[in-house]
């Protein structure tokens, strides 16, 4: 058999992974710009002597400054179109960027304007300047150098502001990933899906727990117990990406076939056993001791049992057959509060906020024009808006200068090398063993190895609970990085069978 390597499928993303990049840049880079000089304009305007324009000015910074940067985000994408004013979501996020950063900026060079003696200003005007003059060549440098120190302070607010609100885009993630979910492809392909699935799971956390004894000493974390270290490398080894699998599989128009349904519904068994198991594994090591454990996932059975049993139905009769797009539209901030309820609810149980958002998208109605609707609306606000804050982060937390001998690229070989043969190995022989033809069976496994975006989630939990060091974390990142990237070239090596 000839094989050959395809890459026109991963050479046809690049356009979007490049727009994606440059609308971040000219978005950010617009936003600084917009935004300093608003900031300019509001303080020369906020010193004029009508007193209109200062109270409205004064009114304006403080609105921005007490309200949360996510409710401006909301009102502007959800709350405009109710008054018939629709934007995108880049729109909204340049707008509520621009209005911030000039509410700061104004209140900060307003600082610096007042710091500048009264005397200069008055030489300056009985020299025959203008006010105009004056304030450009007298007042704003030294009131800039006055004021950079604070500005530059309130720059690091806002990147601590960003990085809340990247958290708060992977919930909106996890919650469209949790209703994604088709619990009627787990029902319907029957015992073989679930025996590769979990196949998937079982090999590459032994492998990943194995791997942790040759790891543990230098890359753990200090204070870190190998159980925690080993039970987190093997879920992080198992993870499959239920999203960027399917949307492979719509890419190469193979949804439908048995091969995508079988994969389908893989990644979804996959999806809520990993999850579960990573809730027991945050659970364990967020306690001190056993009981608390033990009342954690007693807590967490109990979310989940109330979830399913009492929250669902409610939801069913609270959507049931919507008679207008404008009650949809109605629904969503119930929708976006009983979401970051449950994060909250999961958070404080002592498991992850994104389970409850996960929990809380697999309970949702079954209507799929809703669902569809739904889907539309928070995917684009969270991927356009807010996701890729969550990369820029897990990027900045990336440090590859921390791999700097040939031992430690050694590791991270053995790392990907172990994931590949835990999860590609694993649910290939798995399929093979059900019955499956070679071809097919080695596309399953190739499948279920891609981790993307969903592996990230998890090892920035690993992250910060303190389990991954920099190191290992760095090790981690790259791992999942060539496990989706080798999807499209390895899946192209065989003919796709219908």
């Amino acid at each position: 058999m000839n094989y050959s390597f395809h890459f026109a499928p991963v050479i046809n993303r690049l356009d979007q992974l490049l727009s994606g990049l440059l609308t971040t840049v000219w978005v950010s880079g617009l936003a600084i710009i917009l935004g300093f000089l608003l900031g300019l304009a509001g303080a020369y305007a906020i010193r004029s002597r009508w007193s209109g324009l200062r109270l409205l000015l004064t009114a304006y910074v403080e609105a921005i400054r007490n309200t949360p940067l996510l409710a401006q985000l909301f009102f502007i994408y959800f709350g405009l179109p109710g008054i018939g004013i629709r934007l995108d979501a880049v729109a909204a996020a340049l707008i509520a960027l621009v209005v911030n950063l000039g509410a700061y900026t104004t209140e900060i060079v307003r600082g610096g304007l007042d710091a500048v003696p009264a005397g200069q200003t008055d030489a300056g005007l009985a020299l025959g300047l203008t006010r105009t003059q004056v304030f450009f060549l007298i007042v704003l440098k030294p009131a800039l150098k006055i004021m950079f120190p604070a500005l530059a302070g309130q720059f690091t607010l806002l990147m601590l502001a960003t990085s809340i609100l990247s958290q708060i885009g992977v919930v909106l993630f996890m919650f469209v990933v949790g209703m994604e979910l088709n619990m009627r492809h787990v029902r319907e392909r029957g015992s073989a899906a679930v025996m590769i699935s979990h196949a998937s799971i079982i090999v590459p956390f032994l492998l990943g727990a194995a791997l942790s004894l040759f790891l543990y000493r230098e890359l753990a974390s200090p204070g870190t117990s190998f159980s925690a270290f080993a039970l987190f490398i093997g879920v992080a080894m198992s993870i499959t990406a239920f999203p960027v699998l399917a949307r492979i599989l719509e890419d190469r128009r193979i949804s439908q076939t048995s091969l995508g349904s079988i994969a389908l519904t893989c990644a979804a068994v996959d999806d809520v056993t990993a999850w579960c198991i990573l809730a027991l594994v945050i659970a364990l090591v967020k306690s001190t001791g056993i009981g608390i454990s033990a009342i954690t996932i007693a807590l967490t059975l109990i979310f989940a049992a109330a979830m399913v049993f009492i929250v669902r139905p409610q939801l069913s009769r609270m959507v049931k057959e919507p008679d207008s797009e404008l009650h949809q539209r109605r629904l969503i901030p119930v929708i976006l509060a009983f979401v970051m309820a449950c994060a909250l609810i999961t958070e404080t149980i002592g498991i992850h906020a994104l389970f409850g958002a996960f929990v809380a998208g697999v309970v949702m109605p079954p209507s799929a024009d809703f669902r569809i609707f739904l889907k539309d609306k928070l995917e684009a606000f969270s991927s356009s808006a807010l996701l890729p804050l969550f990369f820029a982060f897990t990027g900045l937390r990336t440090q590859v200068g921390l791999l700097n001998d040939w031992r430690d690229w050694l590791m991270c070989a053995l790392i990907i090398l172990v994931a590949i043969a835990g999860k590609l190995g694993g649910s290939m022989l798995m399929s093979r063993w059900t019955g499956m033809s070679w071809s097919r069976s080695f596309s399953i496994g190739v499948l279920m190895n891609t981790r993307g975006l969903v592996e990230l989630v998890v090892l920035n939990i690993g992250y910060d609970l303190g389990i991954l060091s920099g190191r290992i974390f760095t090790m981690m990142v790259l791992m999942a990085l060539v496990t989706t990237f080798m999807t499209g070239p390895l899946l192209s090596l065989v003919k796709t069978p219908d």
